[in-house]
């Protein structure tokens, strides 16, 4: 690179939230005796990297992920923005009285270090979702929405939310291609047992997602590249420490 030419571009980027229900879907919670785990951001954008890094080795089952990830997000942004409508027309009866929706004092910001584009559209819903809580609260405090009605809403946001961050908890990284599955035999027998049939059209790669990433071959191997390791049947369930590490 010449000492004329621009150097590589550097951003950060920040999520920032109101609210303490939103903050709590950032890490999630820890399965204990009688609660099942909460998957969080951090813990959804994790995995997604996984099945970000095998899509790009043309595993068929990360394809299919990610499609099914990118019809949630489009779902559930559907969905909140149909809430947050309704909470403005709400808001707007007050007539004469102007009412600015509340604001935290001491909102939490932390900076996002994502891998990929899908992790951040998730961050932008969580973003979304700490906003209908905001308007939530603030219409049942000028007395147009009733307690109930505001705790149900609260609770449906969280619950599209945390339906999105369990979405790729069922991929498995098996270190399987489209060559595999043509083949047929054991390794694409057992991806078919985990995660089921795949459709015809994610099989030929005609049908990917809109922001799937550009597919690579290595000649010395699948993978070998990114620390992944396969699932085994001891580990179902659970992503071993190498898929956890940071992107």
């Amino acid at each position: 690179m010449g000492a004329d030419e621009p150097g590589p571009l550097r951003g950060q980027v920040w999520l920032t939230l109101q609210t303490v229900q939103a903050r709590r879907l950032v890490r999630g919670r820890s399965g204990s005796a009688g609660k099942p785990p909460i998957f969080g951001l951090t813990t959804f954008a994790d995995r997604l990297r996984v099945i970000w890094q095998a899509a790009r080795d043309d595993d068929p089952y990360a394809d299919w992920w990610l499609i099914k990830i990118h019809e949630a997000l489009e779902s559930k942004e559907k969905r909140l923005r149909s809430i947050r409508q309704m909470l403005d027309e709400r808001l707007a009866q007050m007539d004469a009285i102007e009412v600015a929706v509340a604001t935290s004092e001491r909102p939490f910001r932390t900076p996002l270090r994502f891998a990929n584009p899908y992790a951040y559209r998730a961050a932008h819903l969580l973003a979304n979702y700490d906003a209908q809580v905001c308007a939530a609260l603030t219409a049942h405090h000028v007395g147009v929405l009733a307690h109930r009605t505001c705790v149900d809403l609260i609770h449906q946001g969280s619950h599209e939310i945390r339906g999105l961050f369990s979405l790729p908890q069922s991929y498995r990284f098996l270190r399987i291609d489209r060559a595999d599955i043509g083949k047929g035999g054991p390794k694409a027998c057992d991806a078919e047992r985990r995660m089921g049939s795949l459709p015809d059209e994610v099989l030929s790669g005609e049908n990917r997602a809109p922001l799937a990433p550009q597919r690579r071959r290595r000649p010395s191997g699948f993978s070998d590249h990114i620390r992944l390791h396969p699932a085994s049947p001891s580990s179902e369930g659970r992503s071993s420490p190498a898929e956890n590490d940071d992107a």
